[in-house]
Parts: structure tokens; C-alpha cells; sequence
């Protein structure tokens, strides 16, 4: 870091060109500051400067007022005026698509110890922002990308959790949502694998696995992304061994084992070309309370390597099972043109030739309906503070049935650009989100009611706005009619020729 020097003392070096040294004191560079040019640091105590005199200057403390000028660059007034209508932005994620969208906006880069008005922060920032030991209070001019305990929905654990406790909850309201078939399976809400937390559900986890032994489960760490930690097994005794390799032997300490799912592997997934895949669509919530969501329309699909086989002697091959680009790129056949990912509007194309656009349709409701039902189980317990919003990546799989089912929600998304169409993509994710986000590109304010018009949504469309649905009561009639279709099972009710939305819409 270059030092700063007081102002003025770049003119005083200047005054005494020719005529030997430059001044080598404070008090000798206060003789040749220009008079209107009112030293900054005249009136501070000296515990605000460190160093001493050194090297023919001081150090001063850097002030917050200086935080996006340059160093050695004096405050003038017409700057203050300047910065004063700009937004100061704070990243922690040092990503081209970030920086990028900022630096279009005209909005000025500052440290997160100076004033700031946005701050794109990775999820263990934001863990001590809203801490209670190490947190601070936001003020209304300032907002953050994380909501405080976002892992509601984004811990693998937390979100199965919180899908159950909603499903039992419109059980006991006796909402035609919950409403099972003969097998005792739900109608309407089954997007989930059958999913255990161990250690603590090892023993439901045993009774489930007996009734099925020749089913395979995945297991992942409840903490962890891109692939991390991911094994599939078939035998208990595989469960065993994982549990003497870790750090105890036993599944009752709790407290010292990594927390883990494990859910039932769905062996059937669609194919194309042989390949698996999955969907990461992008989600945006800018409120929990009342509950307005955004769906982008740019989303892509990830494809594995090598060819899909249910053979219980390729488990172990993650090129077969797991599509995360962060595992996929290290196969041999790894494309790095396309990075094996596939636009959501490709994948439409292609399944409406080869199985209908009413079929497909009804995919892509169904896909919708999954993201606001998981969105409704965690927006009761989620801490809607005014000061965040939300992109997530939604992780979806597609059987050969065309079933969806939800995998897992990211709280921070991969920024990093795979390809050029993936640079580009991402770049106007940020884009469109900060459009949301930050009206305008202005200094923020919490207390606006986030409820941009249409037109500066860009590739995002609504996919749900509980003030909306409440309004025109769509949603409380729905629900009270127990005969009629519901949800994605019928995703557009006919009544005399008009179209009525779902609940989700």
C-alpha cells in the first residue's frame, strides 16, 4: 500500500524543486500547503497517527470520509460531492462477473472496516455480521446478499427438516396440499428423497434400508458443496466402515462427527445421449414476508462425462454420478468449449420433440411449484431481515418419468466462468439481480416496499408474490377446495373458458 501523505504535500515537494531537499517535517510541509487547503489531519490527536516521523513524513490513520479516494489525494469539496451519491460496494468474492457490474454502475470500491452500501459477501461473512458476539447493526442504507440464517434452506439437513415440519403442519390444518394416495405417499409434496440425518436417524435410516436392500443411497456432509465428501453405498456395512473411518466410532457422539444426509439414490434419472444431468436454476428472494420470489429464465443444465450405468460396480465412479463441474472437469472427455452444460431452453426444445410440450410443460410447472413449496416450508423460521435479498442455485433432477426432485439449494452459486457462454450468463445474473436489488443502481433504502416494476426485471420473471396471491384470493380458494386440482398435478385450472393461476403463480 502506498503511503499517504498529508494534502498539500505533494505541493510543497514541488516548491522546492531547485532548491534542495524536500521538506522533511510535518511543520516544514504545513509552510508550503496552500492556504484554502485546510490540512485534514491538523486537529487529530497523535495516537490517530502510526509511526512516527518517518522516512521524511508520517502515516496517518486512514479516515472513512478517504475510504475510495486514492491514497495521497487530498479531499476536495467538489469530491465529497461526488462520492456523496454514489454507492460504496464491499466483496469478499473476487469474481470478474462481480466486479465488473459494479464498476459499470459507477459505484466505488471500499473496505469493509469503512462506510458501505452494498456488501456481496460469502456465507461466512455473513455469519459474523449478524452474530452476536462479533455483529454490528446495519443501517438503513446498506444491504447484504445473504439472509441471517439462509441455511435454513441451504444446509442439506436443515432444509429436509424444515419440508417435513411444513408438510406435517398442512397435514394438521387439513390442507388439500397434503393430501396422500393409497400408499401413503403425498400428492402434491413428494420432491424430496426419502433423506435421514446421521449419526441421529442411523436407526430409522436401518429400518428403511431393510425394507429395500438392494436400493442404493448417496451420502453427502451437510456442510459442504461441490461435490465434497459425496459417496454412494449399498450395503450397511459400507456405513459402517464410514463410521469407524471417522473421527469416532460411535453414532451417538453427535457432537464430534460431521453431520450427514443420506437419501435414497434415484437410479432412474432422464437421459440424453446416455449422459446424466441435472438442472441449476437460479432463484432469486427479495422478501420472505410476505414471500415474492423471482425464477431467471437463463438457467442450464450439467452433464456428466461418462455414460450413465445403474451397475453396482461403477458406484464408485463420480464421472457416472455426480454432476458438479467442479468434479466433472478433471474426466478425460471433459469439453472445455461447452463445459457438458446445456441451456434450460435447449433442454425444452429437446423434450418437447421427443415428448410433448404438454408433457413439458407440465415438467416445468411442477419444477416451479417444487422451488415456492421449499421457499413456503423455510419463510416461518427464516429471519427476514429488510437489509437482505437472495440468489440461490437450485439443484434439480429429472427421472425417467419426468418427476422432479430437488437435490439441494446453494446459498452462493458458482460465479466462476467455465466458458465464454458461461461468463456471459453470469454476468448478466449479477446484472439483472443487482437491478432488483439496488433500484436504480441509488444508495440503498431498506424501507421500500421491493417491489420493482416489470421492466427492469430483465431475464427474471415472478414466480411468486404472496401479497399478489392473497389479493386476488386466488390462493385461499384453492386451498379451500379439496376437489379441485391442485398445485402441478393440474397447473392451470379451466373455469368457462379462463385461465386461473395456481397458488404458485
Amino acid at each position: 500500500m502506498r503511503r499517504l501523505r498529508p494534502p498539500g504535500a505533494a505541493d510543497a515537494k514541488i516548491a522546492h524543486r531547485g532548491t534542495g531537499a524536500p521538506p522533511t517535517s510535518a511543520s516544514e510541509v504545513r509552510k508550503h500547503m496552500e492556504p484554502q487547503a485546510k490540512p485534514v489531519f491538523q486537529s487529530l490527536p497523535k495516537c490517530a497517527f502510526r509511526g512516527g516521523y518517518d522516512r521524511g513524513g508520517f502515516e496517518p490513520k486512514r479516515t472513512k470520509r478517504e475510504a475510495a479516494l486514492e491514497p495521497g489525494v487530498s479531499l476536495t469539496a467538489d469530491k465529497e460531492r461526488i462520492m456523496a451519491g454514489k454507492v460504496k460496494w464491499v466483496t469478499d468474492i473476487e469474481k470478474s462477473v462481480l466486479i465488473n457490474n459494479f464498476e459499470k454502475r459507477g459505484w466505488v470500491q471500499v473496505t469493509e472496516n469503512e462506510d458501505w452500501n452494498f456488501y456481496w459477501m460469502s456465507v461466512q461473512t455473513i455469519r459474523n455480521v449478524f452474530s452476536v458476539e462479533t455483529g454490528y447493526r446495519l443501517s438503513d442504507d446498506q444491504i447484504v446478499n445473504h439472509f441471517p440464517n439462509h441455511y435454513e434452506l441451504t444446509r442439506k439437513d436443515l432444509m429436509v427438516k424444515n419440508i417435513k415440519r411444513y408438510r406435517k403442519e398442512l397435514e394438521k390444518e387439513g390442507s388439500p396440499l397434503a393430501e396422500k394416495d393409497e400408499s401413503g405417499k403425498y400428492l402434491y409434496l413428494d420432491f424430496v428423497p426419502v433423506t435421514y440425518m446421521l449419526p441421529a436417524d442411523y436407526n430409522l435410516f436401518v429400518e428403511e434400508f431393510r425394507k429395500s436392500p438392494s436400493s442404493t443411497w448417496i451420502m453427502k456432509p451437510c456442510g459442504k458443496a461441490q461435490g465434497k465428501g459425496i459417496f454412494l453405498i449399498n450395503k450397511l456395512s459400507q456405513i459402517k466402515k464410514w463410521s469407524r473411518d471417522s473421527k469416532t466410532s460411535s453414532f451417538m457422539t453427535q457432537s464430534t462427527k460431521e453431520a450427514y444426509v443420506i437419501s435414497l439414490y434415484i437410479n432412474n434419472p432422464l437421459l440424453i445421449g446416455g449422459r446424466k444431468f441435472d438442472l441449476r436454476l437460479y432463484v432469486l428472494v427479495s422478501t420472505y414476508r410476505p414471500l415474492r420470489c423471482y425464477m431467471y429464465k437463463l438457467g442450464f443444465c450439467r452433464f456428466c462425462t461418462v455414460k450413465y450405468t445403474p451397475s453396482t460396480s461403477e458406484l464408485d465412479n463420480m464421472f457416472v454420478h455426480l454432476t458438479n463441474v467442479a468434479i466433472q472437469k478433471h474426466g478425460e472427455d471433459y469439453n472445455h468449449i461447452h463445459g457438458g452444460k446445456w441451456t434450460v431452453n435447449n433442454l425444452r426444445l429437446y423434450l418437447e420433440s421427443t415428448r410433448g410440450k404438454e408433457v413439458t410443460g407440465k415438467l416445468f410447472d411442477e419444477i416451479h411449484w417444487i422451488i415456492v413449496q421449499s421457499l413456503k416450508a423455510v419463510a416461518p423460521v427464516m429471519n427476514n431481515d429488510k437489509h437482505c435479498f437472495e440468489c440461490y442455485g437450485y439443484d434439480i433432477i429429472i427421472d425417467d418419468k419426468l418427476k422432479p426432485w430437488l437435490i439441494e439449494v446453494n446459498a452462493s452459486p458458482s460465479l466462476t466462468s467455465s466458458t465464454a457462454n458461461d461468463r456471459i450468463l453470469k454476468y448478466n445474473l449479477i446484472n439483472d439481480t443487482l437491478n432488483i436489488a439496488v433500484p436504480n443502481g441509488e444508495i440503498p433504502d431498506c424501507k421500500w416496499n421491493k417491489s420493482p416494476p416489470r421492466e427492469v426485471l430483465g431475464n427474471y420473471e415472478i414466480l411468486y408474490d404472496e401479497e399478489l396471491a392473497q389479493g386476488d384470493g386466488a390462493d385461499r380458494e384453492l386451498r379451500s377446495r379439496p376437489g379441485q386440482s391442485l398445485g402441478p398435478k393440474g397447473s392451470r385450472l379451466r373455469d368457462a373458458g379462463r385461465t386461473v393461476l395456481t397458488t404458485w403463480k
